[in-house]
């Protein structure tokens, strides 16, 4: 599908072409910060208390960052994060209330002075069709709307300091489709639970590509990533039956030998996250999507068999359906 869209390859970053790392698919997260000193640092990591936020958490804070998790489930947060975050820095916030993003940024921003780090890393996957907000579908409004406002909110605070940096988490699952300008929350069309979580995707990945067109010049970078194939609770709305037709699964209800090959760790699955987080190897790369630390391929460069599970579609780093995303959400927030 993601062949068929005709883009204009002027409007794809030249940056969007592997570097040559030295990490690969299986690097975990301890290996990306090796060395590092983050004492200085303040990150946010949304979704930082469960699964791969969690692993990125604890690296960060292993490397001296200072972490705030923003959290709709705050006992659990606390729970998980026992020993690894200060209940202090467990802030209540829940993406699918917007009132409630806009009270997190604005104590954020009354409270502590810089942002070093955002890193979006919460989301919903392939739920059953509900509606939030201004009858928002609910992937859409989660994954990407209260995504988009905590961010926008924020982006005056990371530009007063220099070498900020923004991860937005994205998926293989982008390429499923690029952005359905005409029915984004299916208000015309019968839900379907993949595309909505495709479309949610992408739009992670764009917010990426156009945060960092607008803030370069403020010497702040965005980035946006596949972290590749992991079993966290992500993955609690998918019955066994589906994910053995997925191919994620056999029978006996054990990873399948894809899931085997391709599939990560918790760690492993933090570490791009991490390295588009810290690594000095990008600190002239930027509006970029990244997976298996390193910059991703684009789909026509990548063996067709893979192209469902790697690389990046055109449309998930188009800089013109970046700017056109942008100019959009900002119009569901107003009405």
């Amino acid at each position: 599908m993601y062949l068929k869209q005709g883009y204009n390859t002027h409007m794809i970053s030249k940056q969007q072409t592997p570097i040559k790392s030295g990490f690969h698919a299986k690097t975990n997260a301890d290996e990306i910060t090796k060395g590092l000193d983050l004492n200085e640092k303040i990150a946010i990591v949304t979704g930082g208390y469960s699964g791969i936020g969690l692993e990125t958490t604890r690296a960060l804070v292993d490397k001296g960052a200072k972490v705030i998790i923003p959290a709709k489930r705050i006992e659990v947060a606390a729970q998980n994060l026992e020993g690894i975050v200060s209940k202090e820095n467990i802030v209540e916030m829940d993406l699918g209330d917007l009132n409630s993003v806009k009270k997190f940024t604005e104590d954020f921003k009354d409270n502590i002075e810089k942002l070093d780090l955002l890193i979006n890393n919460a989301g919903i996957m392939a739920c059953p069709e509900t509606r939030i907000g201004n009858e928002w579908e609910s992937q859409f409004a989660i994954n990407h709307i209260g995504h988009f406002l905590l961010t926008k909110e924020l982006m005056d605070t990371m530009a007063e300091n220099d070498g900020a940096r923004f991860v937005s988490l994205s998926s293989s699952a982008h390429s499923l489709t690029g952005i359905l300008w005409d029915d984004i929350h299916f208000q015309n069309n019968p839900y379907d639970k993949w595309m909505a979580y495709g479309q949610s995707k992408t739009a992670s990945s764009l917010i990426a590509i156009e945060f960092h067109r607008r803030m370069i010049s403020k010497g702040v970078s965005g980035y946006s990533v596949h972290p590749g194939g992991i079993i966290t609770p992500l993955q609690r709305h998918l019955q066994k039956e589906e994910m053995i037709a997925l191919g994620w699964m056999d029978e006996n209800g054990s990873p399948s030998e894809m899931a085997k090959n391709f599939f990560k760790t918790t760690s492993q699955g933090a570490s791009t996250s991490l390295w588009c987080a810290t690594s000095s190897n990008l600190d002239d790369i930027g509006g970029v999507f990244c997976e298996d630390c390193d910059v991703a391929k684009r789909k026509n460069e990548v063996d067709e068999s893979l192209q469902r599970y790697f690389g990046v579609a055109d449309w998930a780093v188009d800089t013109d359906e970046a700017s056109k995303l942008w100019e959009v959400t900002e119009k569901m927030l107003e009405s």
